[in-house]
């Protein structure tokens, strides 16, 4: 009953897209009905695009890229994000610096990644990595200044080290909002990888690569099938990750 519910809003509105489109309100050039979004979805598996290019192999490359540039921002936004709320000093320091970057969409980073890393995956990575870093970042040192000072001086008095606080007492108190802003990471991610992957690739491989070859030739059935593909893999990441969530804070 709770998957029906929550299936429930879908079906309805896939139920009147496609009346829409099968009274001829929605022009079906202009958008194509469900049905044929999911056709478009079997070709991409079957035939691909361009020809030959699966669905599978323009997924694992997307996936690649946006997993590594992912995985820069966590390892660059969490040590930094803890540092510079338990380091007050340090924070006042870098916040006019951080502030200051984070308001430039990573799309305008595009032109000078490509001029740092060519086209490629590694000018990808780098624009994902732009685009998940602050969410991440911010939300550790949120976390981290939630985090009652009457815990940390506990842990202090009783003898905890350095790196005991940092991974018995800051980390883990900051981590539901750690997890929140990974959450967020992967929605700006996937958002910046396909507006990069438009700017070219060299392996000919992705699914912003396929979407722009599907509006090449004029295939709006193609295009919103690789879209919705885009939003499937990104809800299953974000299952995941509450999954995750659920088991690393069963404490909260």
């Amino acid at each position: 009953m709770k998957i029906l519910l929550r299936l429930l809003p879908v079906i309805v509105f896939m139920a009147l897209w496609q009346l829409m489109v099968a009274t001829e309100i929605i022009p079906e050039n202009r958008l194509p009905s469900p049905i044929n979004i999911i056709l478009g979805i079997k070709e991409l598996f079957v035939t691909g695009m361009p020809p030959g290019s699966t669905l599978l192999t323009h997924i694992a490359e997307s996936m690649k890229r946006v997993l590594a540039g992912l995985a820069l921002a966590i390892v660059a936004g969490l040590p930094l994000g803890i540092f510079m709320s338990y380091w007050r000093k340090l924070g006042d320091m870098l916040h006019p610096l951080v502030e200051m970057l984070r308001p430039i969409p990573p799309l305008a980073w595009v032109p000078i990644s490509i001029l740092w890393f060519g086209i490629g995956d590694r000018s990808a990575s780098f624009i994902i990595f732009l685009g998940a870093f602050f969410p991440i970042l911010l939300n550790t040192i949120n976390g981290v200044l939630s985090i009652k000072p009457r815990f940390i001086e506990a842990a202090i008095i009783l003898g905890a080290k350095r790196g005991n606080l940092f991974f018995k007492v800051l980390l883990p108190g900051a981590m539901p909002s750690i997890i929140t802003g990974i959450r967020i990471g992967v929605g700006i991610a996937w958002m910046t990888l396909v507006a990069a992957e438009f700017t070219g690739v060299k392996s000919g491989y992705g699914l912003g690569y396929m979407i722009m070859t599907a509006r090449d030739i004029q295939r709006a059935d193609l295009i919103l099938a690789g879209m919705a593909v885009i939003g499937f893999i990104g809800y299953c990441i974000d299952l995941i990750i509450r999954k995750i969530e659920q088991k690393l804070l069963r404490w909260v």
